[in-house]
């Protein structure tokens, strides 16, 4: 099937065209006939399937009939990278509409905001609490809306943003129609579908793991000993752009600040960024000028960079959905791509969690010629993290949490281009020379 068959209006095709998309992926494929239709939708599909143009190439050609310079489209995001991305899609597939979009979300002065809707804009792609300053100040009337969609409603949930959607939907009219696109379905997304959407169609794509083109590796370590191994194994794999996970702003902070002064191009994107540096590190991470790229789950479904060869989770996320979501920024559009996770004794009960979700075990790998029972100073570092709470979880520190750390076996990474720090081994070759399996 080719998206010549979806019958778009020309000019919606002609942009699909000169965004060179041809095929649709599955859930395209399932979905824009769906939404096409004019029927409310629940799509379940995990990151890196394609499902903002499932969603807005239907919304397009829809909008080509009908008035202009009014609200008829609402999309609501969890963050501000998410929307620019929604937003960046638009406007590359609408390209030959003329149809017109604005972005709106917190971090950023409401005013020029303000004066492109009042220049006219068919298409509000918006942050939950921004929307709703609009909404109480009057400077965005959604009475003429005609389609909402809810993207990625899981994370909006994981962030509190349920309380902030019910009152943003007193503000619509109850007949429109409504999409709802989710990677996960708790009971929770369950009961909001339940609320908003009405009569809906159910497509459904892979929500359970993440892409079959993501190979998965623990390296298990001590601690204060991540830093060093997470040197160790960029200098010693072969990678393109690498997206490093951290638990904290402050780590993610200090952690782009060492990579850099070990001569990698690293950029941090954390909370704490103005939204202006947050988007000259995602457009630097996106063009290649940084190779590295270390961020707090704030950026987990807000960067969409196809070229990502290796997602590196210096923290275990909390949560195997949080895995997931991570883990999806590689492995897009059937490229192949790693996910390396350091572990300590500590995560032990994730671990085993995030294999249950997956259907199977990740095997747990060694780097040779790496001193893994290098004791623990006196004081943590930067890259230590406190314990964390919770039945029979303890920081595994010291000499004692490197020992267990390293006895978990090892392994190497896998081949994916070049970095920008020269040129390094490949993954069979390392392999080869490690003797790990």
């Amino acid at each position: 099937m080719e998206f010549n068959k979806f019958n778009f209006h020309p000019q919606v095709a002609a942009g699909v065209s000169a965004a060179g998309y041809v095929k649709p992926t599955p859930i395209q494929a399932q979905a824009i006939p769906t939404v096409m239709q004019g029927v409310d939708v629940m799509g379940l599909a995990q990151t890196g399937t394609g499902k903002t143009a499932a969603f807005v190439l239907p919304m397009l050609h829809r909008l080509m009939q009908g008035e202009r310079g009014r609200v008829r489209a609402l999309i609501v995001a969890p963050t501000r990278e998410l929307a620019e991305q929604i937003n960046d899609a638009i406007i590359t597939l609408g390209s030959q509409t003329r149809l017109r979009s604005v972005t709106v979300y917190g971090g950023m002065n409401i005013n020029p905001q303000i004066a492109k809707i009042k220049r006219g804009a068919e298409i509000v792609v918006a942050c939950p609490g921004r929307l709703l300053d609009h909404l109480s100040q009057k400077t965005i009337d959604l009475s003429r809306l005609e389609v909402l969609v809810l993207d990625e409603a899981d994370q909006m949930f994981d962030m509190g943003f349920f309380p902030d959607i019910r009152r943003i939907l007193k503000y619509v009219p109850k007949k429109r129609q409504t999409l709802l696109f989710s990677a996960t379905m708790p009971d929770a997304i369950r009961k909001l579908a339940h609320e908003v959407l009405h009569q809906p169609k159910t497509v459904q794509v892979d929500t359970v793991a993440p892409a079959t083109t993501v190979s998965h590796a623990l390296y298990p370590v001590a601690q204060h000993l991540k830093t060093s191994l997470l040197l160790e194994l960029l200098k010693h794999t072969d990678t393109g752009s690498v997206l490093v996970f951290t638990r904290t702003k402050h780590r993610a902070k200090r952690l782009g600040e060492n990579l850099g002064k070990s001569g990698y191009k690293a950029a941090s994107l954390q909370g704490n960024l103005s939204q202006n540096r947050r988007q000259e590190a995602l457009s630097g991470f996106r063009e290649g000028r940084y190779q590295v790229l270390v961020a707090t789950d704030i950026a987990a479904r807000g960067i969409d960079v196809s070229q990502v060869s290796h997602v590196i989770n210096y923290d275990i996320p909390d949560t195997p959905e949080a895995y997931i979501h991570r883990i999806g920024r590689t492995g897009r559009a059937a490229r192949s791509g790693d996910a390396f996770t350091l572990v300590t004794g500590e995560d032990r009960v994730m671990v085993r969690t995030i294999e249950k979700v997956l259907g199977k075990p990740i095997a747990s790998h060694t780097l040779e010629g790496f001193d893994y029972h290098v004791p623990a100073p006196e004081k943590t570092g930067s890259g230590g993290r406190p314990p964390r709470q919770g039945a029979g979880r303890r920081a595994a520190g010291g000499q004692q949490g490197a020992k267990a750390a390293a006895g978990a076996g090892g392994r190497a990474s896998k081949e994916a281009g070049k970095t920008g720090a020269g040129s390094r081994p490949s993954r069979k070759s390392w392999s080869r020379r490690s003797g790990k399996a």
